[in-house]
């Protein structure tokens, strides 16, 4: 019916008819000609009806903002001085000799190229959102990147293999969305979480090398990088050890930032042991545009009296540590002040700082700070010595447990790095290995899985998972893009004896084994291969390379904050048939 799209027709067509659809972007009347530019999914072009046209000018007085046309017409090149270089089709113009309007349209609540809207418009009205020029992009090139890996992992080997939607619920990880029996009284399935039993079930089956773009669900709070349903991509292989799987992964997402955004990673991403990120940023996703480290200072501070740093040097759990930030006694009190108040979101009680006005003067007179009378001159100037702090330099000090400080400092040291301009932009992967396998959950008084109980332990660490499982390291590893994890995996435990041995380190006894995993315990016992994988936030990867802050704008119909979709407005309320169906009675 048309003959090409309307962001297509540029010079090649001059001098032909073409039929053309599209929405009424914008309508404009200039002196009695009425001009019109038509928008589809690739673009814009310029409709120019003519008075001498009566039928079709008549038609053209009564289009109105995103009204749906057909229209014929003929291509000419615009009147000179009125070309348009930021549009392929700007050189040219179509001379109606038809309008007709495929169906109308009620006045928009927003126009298609406004910008700064709210989310709760924008989501209510998600169709309209979706027509946008921004939004089109995005899932074009979400599109195109989901070819791009779909290629790369074909020309190696990997097959596509779907796993079910409806599974079993499952201890540990995230909580479970929940989906109730109709013919099994009182039962449930569960939507997968992630498909790691049913990949891991595909190797002992022999497939070797699986993947799955696929959905996933946790019913888990939400942020901006974080939805109920999510997409990943899902990769299994065996007979490859974590340097093997790491550094074909590594090629995957070099192809795939070059192919779809033309972006050059480097050629061999940095690698870094959990625990070096922990205690460098803070962090086990680090952002490596920010050239801010921390400074280790736990040891030197059980050799001082003052309270809040040997306190927490002290404990069994503890840490103090600093963060210089180069030129940063320029910093007034308030917002230090805005500092302390923003820490203290993530646990922290205070934040001390020094500010360095001459490092010469190792007292209050060179060293400006409530806490300098507080520490002795051989302390100071350690403290001095180890952050290499120059004059104008202010230091940030954080005493608490482990966690508290890589949480505050680490969080304080991203909003420093982004607000005083110290981020150096550009892409910068890594890879962050050597996890811990457990960390020791307070509230329950027991040992979890850093990443999942089926995750094998490093050669000579099988032994820590029962007698010591804190000093068990992991065979897993997570790769990072500024800041954000986009992918994580592991090897697998692909023998029974230390998959038990993991359950009972996780507090999970062979009955509960048996019935949450009796199907894998099984499954290992018949020739399991060594195996391992990993698995992409395909939602995060798109939304980096979109440069959108939110992986809402790359969902096309997302959920907000609160887990609800307002355009259906889901989750609603369902019949009392349809409960009694389902055996469950609301309380």
């Amino acid at each position: 019916m048309r003959t090409d799209y309307c962001g297509a027709i540029d010079r090649r067509f001059l001098g032909q008819t073409v039929t053309l659809q599209g929405w009424a972007h914008r309508r404009r009347d200039h002196g009695g000609v009425i001009f019109i530019d038509l928008r589809d999914r690739e673009g814009l072009v310029q409709i120019v009806s003519d008075p001498d046209n009566v039928a079709t000018f008549a038609v053209a007085e009564s289009v109105r903002t995103e009204f749906v046309l057909q229209i014929v017409g003929r291509v000419r090149l615009r009147p000179e001085g009125t070309v348009n270089g930021a549009l392929r089709s700007g050189e040219i113009e179509v001379l109606a000799d038809s309008i007709e309007v495929l169906n109308p349209s009620l006045t928009p609540p927003f126009q298609m190229d406004e910008d700064n809207l709210s989310e709760t418009v924008r989501l209510t009205y998600r169709y309209l959102d979706l027509r946008r020029p921004a939004m089109q992009r995005n899932f074009r090139l979400r599109y195109k990147a989901s070819m791009v890996v779909r290629q790369f992992l074909d020309s190696h080997g990997f097959i596509d293999i779907e796993t079910p939607m409806l599974t079993k619920s499952t201890p540990e990880g995230a909580r479970d969305y929940l989906v109730p029996s109709r013919v099994h009284d009182g039962q449930f399935f569960a939507l997968p979480q992630s498909p790691q039993l049913f990949k891991q079930l595909l190797m002992v089956a022999g497939f070797d090398r699986y993947y799955q773009i696929t959905k996933c669900f946790r019913d888990e709070d939400l942020r901006a990088d974080r939805q109920p349903e999510f997409t990943q991509i899902d990769i299994e292989t065996s007979f490859m050890d974590e340097h093997d799987i790491t550094g074909l992964m590594e090629q995957l997402v070099r192809d795939l930032f070059k192919q779809v955004i033309d972006a050059d990673l480097p050629a061999e991403f940095p690698r870094m042991t959990w625990h070096e990120a922990m205690h460098r940023f803070g962090s086990d996703k680090p952002d490596l545009r920010i050239p801010l480290e921390f400074t280790e200072l736990t040891d030197l501070m059980k050799t001082v009296d003052f309270k809040v740093f040997r306190g927490a040097a002290d404990l069994a759990n503890g840490r103090v540590a600093a963060l210089r930030v180069p030129g940063g006694a320029t910093i007034s009190r308030k917002e230090i002040d805005d500092y302390t108040t923003f820490v203290g979101i993530y646990g922290a009680k205070g934040l001390a700082y020094i500010k360095v006005n001459d490092v010469t003067k190792v007292d209050e007179t060179g060293l400006q700070s409530p806490i300098v009378k507080f520490l002795p001159a051989p302390v100071l100037a350690e403290i001095l010595q180890r952050t290499g702090a120059q004059d104008g330099d202010l230091i940030f000090f954080a005493a608490d447990t482990f966690k508290v400080v890589c949480d505050s400092l680490g969080a304080l040291r991203l909003k420093v790095g982004h607000e005083r301009g110290f981020s150096t932009g550009g892409w910068k992967p890594l890879w962050v290995v050597d996890f811990p396998m457990f960390e020791y959950d307070e509230d329950d008084k027991r040992w979890v899985a850093l990443h999942h109980p089926f995750t094998a332990p490093k050669a000579g660490h099988e032994g820590y998972v029962e007698s010591d499982p804190g000093k068990a390291v992991a065979r897993a590893y997570d790769v990072v893009l500024n800041g954000w994890e986009i992918g994580g995996g592991s090897v697998r435990i692909h023998r029974e004896e230390v998959q038990s041995a993991v359950f009972r380190a996780l507090n999970i006894g062979p009955e509960e084994a048996k019935a949450k995993f009796g199907f894998l315990l099984d499954a290992l016992q018949y020739g399991a291969p060594p195996h391992g994988g990993i698995a992409f936030g395909f939602d995060r990867l798109t939304s980096m390379m979109c440069g959108v802050e939110q992986i809402r704008d790359v969902i096309a119909f997302p959920k907000t904050q609160r887990a609800q979709c307002m355009l259906t407005d889901a989750p609603s309320p369902v019949d009392e048939k349809q409960l009694r169906e389902l055996h469950i009675k609301l309380r």
